[in-house]
């Protein structure tokens, strides 16, 4: 299911010379890249216990105070990631990431700032693989199967590797137009493959690598790339002769590249007719392993997986299976989550506590397996979306699944997930963060106002106010969720020791903060996102504090403005709200070294 991926690393610029439109949506947010580390427990978020003053009724204050001591975890600097769907290949959007072009300039202004991993895959992908291809010129093609058609694409005679430095082609705009129409169509096939589970062959040329890996590099940004696990000998173990042949051609040209296998493993008995269980997964991690080691160039590279899907019991087992055998053979364990189905989502559903709260119960599954085997390993969510099925328009790409999203990174960063992966960029689907004609969607926004305010170092929280009691046998779900960070060092207009909360108010009334301890009597910059223009919460686009946010022109992101609140104001969080606050020079000792 997941082919390729790569990662934005931190610190990475997105140079000019990358396809401007691509740089310009993804420099922001990729630029504090917070890939793949969730922290643990931000810290206790349940009110503390407060004597109900005689006479008050309903409302009152939110006492809200942070522990500047000492941070309760440290995510990655990447903890913030993306991926591109594999289907950017068939529908020939990958020639569009990598062409000048007016629409595309705002992708890389966001690669840019995003500065994480750049993950590449999808849902429907399920095979690839490698061979040669017989013709004049030769070359080596990659197939991916479970795409619509198999198509060969020969390598052309000027590889884009052989270019010097990250030249920009140009294409007119009717070419982009062609595209649109092209990647519509491309779009209703995938679906219907989708809902019979049945899928066809695509082919991923070298050349259609080759521009995958410059596109990456010339972004910052660094590439995964998921092996084609579903071949598999008479004895159901691992055919890995594609994959040396994949393996061996990116070496000779050397690219950075780290590895997977597979994805999904789960569903493999719908796909090939028959299961892989854990052990026999384990012995395919470590051939693969023994495969890298052979090169040279990959003796070192990174190794992730299984990746596998919801962590139901049967998944569990297959998850046990794997860390006994190969739990020290990979970097990092990763697993994937989709919160609803997407052909039956609702906008109410984005407002349940309880389907937020559906991610934590996957965290402490995923947790107690992995702890029980290598104490410590690493945990990414690599495959996460509001909706499955490719989400649903003007719902999982709106305004409301904002809450969903901005939910998942505070509860995996509290929880010591490592890495969250978003799925995905840009996609055939809904669940992206850029639509086709690369204007930013809701959730980019969020995205990039992550990147720009967060930092990796979670703080622990303590929240006081009057709390109605639950009926017996009920629990009270919260509503009014925050997290607090420090500020990320990369953001330049707050000095270090600053403090940035996020809140999420999901009540249909507002509420009211009033910071106290070493929060009280600062200066507090406050970065509210609100739905724009009347469609609410099914709005494709937002306003902060105020101002409707859009590019400025095709490769110019707007300046991201604060409101600036008063030392000591109380702070009024509107209903059905996402919003971050930047209190200053709070010389918080958590927050005053990296």
């Amino acid at each position: 299911s997941k082919l390729i991926r790569g990662f934005l690393l931190s610190g990475m610029p997105c140079p000019s010379s990358c396809p401007p439109g691509l740089l310009a949506l993804m420099a922001p947010v990729l630029a504090l890249m917070a890939t793949f580390s969730l922290p643990s427990q931000a810290g206790d978020r349940r009110a503390l216990p407060v004597e109900k003053p005689p006479g008050v009724k309903g409302r009152t204050l939110i006492l809200l105070d942070v522990n500047t001591k000492s941070p309760v975890r440290i995510i990655s600097e990447n903890f913030l990631s993306l991926q591109l769907d594999p289907s950017i290949i068939h529908d020939g959007w990958l020639d569009f990431l990598s062409v000048k072009h007016t629409s595309n300039r705002v992708i890389l202004q966001m690669l840019g700032d995003f500065c994480t991993f750049l993950q590449g895959r999808g849902h429907h992908c399920k095979r690839s693989t490698a061979r040669q291809v017989k013709d004049g010129r030769g070359g080596l093609a990659i197939s991916l199967f479970s795409f619509p058609f198999a198509v060969d694409i020969v390598r052309s005679d000027i590889a884009l590797d052989k270019q010097k430095g990250c030249k920009i082609a140009q294409h007119p705009d009717i070419m982009l137009e062609l595209q649109r129409e092209k990647a519509a169509q491309m779009h209703l096939v995938l679906l219907k493959e989708q809902f019979s589970n049945t899928y066809s062959n695509l082919t991923l040329t070298a050349r259609s690598l080759d521009k995958l890996y410059n596109f990456a590099d010339c972004s910052g940004l660094h590439l995964i790339f998921a092996l084609n696990a579903l071949r598999r000998n008479p004895n159901n173990s691992w055919n890995s002769s594609n994959a040396l042949s994949l393996l061996k051609y990116s070496a000779s040209k050397k690219y950075n590249i780290s590895w997977e296998l597979g994805n999904e493993p789960n569903n493999y008995r719908t796909l090939i007719g028959r299961s892989v269980n854990g052990s026999q997964l384990g012995k395919d991690y470590i051939q693969l392993r023994s495969l890298l080691q052979l090169i040279r160039t990959y003796s070192r590279a990174n190794l992730y997986g299984p990746n596998i899907g919801r962590p139901r019991k049967n998944v569990i087992a297959l998850l046990e299976g794997f860390m006994k055998v190969a739990g020290s053979t990979v970097d990092a364990v990763t697993w994937q989550h989709y919160y609803i189905d997407g052909r039956v989502a609702k906008v109410t559903d984005f407002l349940k506590t309880r389907l937020l709260d559906t991610l934590s119960d996957q965290i402490r599954k995923i947790q107690k397996v992995v702890n029980a085997y290598t104490p410590g390993k690493k945990i990414w969510l690599e495959g996460v979306g509001a909706t499955s099925t490719g989400g649903m328009n003007n719902l999982s790409d709106s305004y409301a699944a904002g809450f969903l999203w901005l939910n998942t990174l505070g509860l995996l960063a509290s929880q010591g997930i490592d890495v969250v992966v978003r799925h995905s960029f840009l996609d055939h689907g809904h669940n992206h963060l850029v639509d086709q004609n690369f204007n930013p969607l809701p959730d980019y926004w969020l995205s990039l106002l992550y990147k720009r305010l967060i930092g990796p170092k979670v703080l622990a929280i303590h929240v006081a106010g009057l709390q109605r009691k639950p009926r017996p046998g009920r629990v009270i779900r919260d509503k009014l969720r925050i997290y607090a960070h420090c500020t990320s060092y990369h953001n330049h207009n707050y000095v270090r020791g600053s403090i940035t909360l996020y809140i999420i108010n999901l009540h249909r009334s507002r509420k009211k903060i009033k910071l106290a301890g070493t929060l009280r009597d600062k200066i507090v910059h406050q970065y509210l996102l609100q739905p724009y223009g009347k469609d609410g919460l099914h709005s494709k686009s937002v306003q902060l504090n105020g101002q409707p946010l859009a590019m400025v022109d095709d490769g110019t992101l707007p300046e991201l403005k604060p409101r600036p609140l008063r030392a000591g104001r109380t702070l009024v969080i509107p209903p059905l709200t996402m919003s971050f606050y930047v209190v200053k020079n709070v010389n918080a000792l958590a927050c005053r070294y990296r």
